[in-house]
Order: structure tokens, then C-alpha cells, then sequence
């Protein structure tokens, strides 16, 4: 069921669920969760259950300040406190060092464990109300497309799950993810914070994942942290990047043929066919952000086959973007 985030009674509900050990859909900034507490491996393993996610893939825990950080991290670094105090609450996820005995299925059993402090007021007060870490990845069968709203998550789960309703998510895709457990900042996940904006707020230089992994061979299989894996956030139809001109020669040589084809570009394209469907992509990096799941998702409920997408820019805050479509194409 989804019930309005703004009612007080709804989010003690949401609490109440949460405490008996039960699964809740809750907005954030970013994109909508999938909550249990975090404290619970057996309210965890729901989550897994429930999205059909191997239970070796760490989710994120939320917290409703930076004050909860001690009860799951062993110690935090200079620079992700600064980290921290710079972007919570908001659209950053720190990786810190484990407690022992703490969270172990919440963090896929690794030593470390992800915390997030969302901005969204819906978010806030459900997690006060909790008095507990909420375990939360999107709330989406894994490997599928983000949900932006609470209608998403309902199609994905069905009526049995409550669902705080806190409208359409302002950012979109999911956060930037710092792992602050290797000595210096590496930037595991871009969202819509660029890395000089992180190494601004930080002091420190932040390596990209790749960068690390060739400088450090303690790296295996298993991914560190959430949304990381090569194909993700993919919809039913067939995702191809392309510039646009090789999607107008597509258009051109399948001419009043085509079908079953979606086009999501920021160039403006002939299409012959009325059996193809077009949406302009925004020029602002941020907007596109906002909008691209909510788009995916539009195109799968249409029945098309395939997506031709417009690759985004190279420019630094175009990273989360274009890293989301990368994994969506790579499905």
C-alpha cells in the first residue's frame, strides 16, 4: 500500500514495520529504497529475499545523522568526516570500517559498510522515527531499473509492501560512493557530486576505482559496495548507446519500418515512422539525472524492443549519467 509521506501516523506505521522486522519503500533524495533494519540480519536477509540479490552485495545502511555513524563504523577518517560534514545529508555514501558484530549480513559480510545521511524530509523523519540504521538499496528487482517514485516501487513489489510516498526524487540516480577504508578517498560509484567537488570538500586527491585497481591488487571479485556491478540498472528493452548521427543512419536505413524502437537523444532527429517513440534528452546534466529512470521505465511500459540512447558528454558532471547508461547497455 502507499501511504502519504507527509502523514505523521504513516511514518510511525513505517517505523512500527520496520522494528517488527518487516520491509518498507521510502523515498530519499536520490532514488526510493527498500528499508529494513539494519540490525536484524534477519530482517536483512528480506531484502535479498525480496529482490533476488546475491546476499554477498552490500547494501547501504541509513542513518538519520551523522551522530548514528559510531554505532557501525570502528573509525572514521579525517577526510570522510570532512567528506561527511560537507554532503550530509545528502547525496554521498562513505565506506568506513566495520564495528565487529555489527550489521555483518547488511554488509555482505565484509569488514566495512556503507553509510548514507539522505536529505529528503520523508526520509529524515522515518529514520528518526525508526531509532535504527535502515538497511536500504533501491527499491527494484536486482540488476533492474531505479525507482524515482512510489508508483515504481508498488510495480516492482506489489500492494503488501507499505510504501511512504515522498513524491518524485530531486536528484534521480543514486549516490556517489567514497570508499574511506583504503587510507585515501576512492570514488567506487559516481552520482551527481563530481570528484573535484569531492576533493574539494575532502583535502585530498580521490582516485577513481580504476585508478585504484591498478595501483592495489587487494581488490576481488566481490563488489565493494552497491550499483557497482558492470550490468545494472537495465530495463526490459535493449539499451544501445550511440552518437547522433549513428542514430539517424539507423532511422534513415529502417526508414517507415522501424518499430518497437525508442529514442532518448539531446539532438533533435527525422524519424519517418509513427511507431517510434522520441524523447529529447535535457542539455543540463542534473535534469537528465532527475528524470532517466522515470524515462527507462516509460519506454518498458510502452512495449518497445529497444532503446537508442544519445551517449552524455565526457564532461565531469555528466559521470553519473553516463556511468548508469553504461551499465544499462551492458545488460
Amino acid at each position: 500500500m502507499i501511504l502519504p509521506g507527509t502523514d505523521a501516523e504513516a511514518i510511525l506505521e513505517a517505523a512500527r514495520r520496520i522494528q517488527a522486522g518487516g520491509l518498507v519503500g521510502f523515498p530519499t533524495e536520490t532514488v526510493y529504497g527498500l528499508g529494513a533494519d539494519a540490525s536484524s540480519d534477519k530482517a536483512v536477509a528480506g531484502i535479498f529475499e525480496a529482490k533476488g540479490r546475491p546476499s554477498d552485495h552490500p547494501l547501504i545502511v541509513h542513518v538519520a545523522d551523522a551522530a548514528h555513524v559510531e554505532a557501525y563504523a570502528s573509525s572514521v577518517p579525517p577526510f570522510a568526516a570532512r567528506l561527511m560534514k560537507a554532503f550530509w545529508p545528502g547525496p554521498l555514501t562513505v565506506i568506513l570500517p566495520r564495528k565487529p558484530g555489527v550489521a555483518a549480513a547488511a554488509a555482505g559480510g565484509q569488514d566495512s559498510i556503507g553509510l548514507r545521511c539522505p536529505s529528503h524530509p520523508v526520509a529524515l523523519a522515518f529514520l528518526k522515527a525508526c531509532d535504527t540504521g535502515v538497511a536500504g538499496p533501491s527499491a527494484n528487482r536486482f540488476g533492474r531499473v531505479s525507482p524515482t517514485t512510489a508508483q515504481h516501487v508498488q510495480q516492482e513489489f506489489g500492494d503488501s509492501l507499505l510504501v511512504l510516498d515522498g513524491g518524485p526524487c530531486d536528484v534521480g540516480i543514486e549516490s556517489s560512493i567514497v570508499d574511506c577504508t583504503r587510507g585515501r578517498p576512492v570514488l567506487l560509484r559516481p552520482g551527481i557530486l563530481t570528484r573535484a567537488q569531492l576533493e574539494a570538500a575532502c583535502g585530498e586527491a580521490v582516485l577513481g576505482k580504476d585508478e585504484f585497481e591498478e595501483s592495489d591488487a587487494d581488490v576481488g571479485d566481490t563488489p565493494r559496495a552497491s550499483g557497482t556491478l558492470e550490468a545494472h540498472y537495465a530495463p526490459d528493452a535493449k539499451v544501445r548507446l550511440m552518437d547522433a548521427r549513428q542514430i539517424q543512419t539507423a532511422l534513415d536505413l529502417l526508414g517507415a519500418d522501424a518499430a518497437h524502437i525508442a529514442v532518448y537523444a539531446r539532438s533533435i532527429v527525422r524519424i519517418k515512422s509513427e511507431r517510434v517513440l522520441y524523447r529529447r534528452m535535457p542539455d543540463d546534466a542534473l535534469a537528465t539525472a532527475q528524470q532517466l529512470f522515470a524515462v527507462l521505465r516509460d519506454f518498458d511500459a510502452k512495449g518497445v524492443k529497444l532503446i537508442w540512447i544519445e551517449n552524455p558528454p565526457v564532461d565531469a558532471e555528466w559521470d553519473g549519467v553516463r556511468d548508469r547508461l553504461g551499465r544499462a547497455a551492458a545488460s
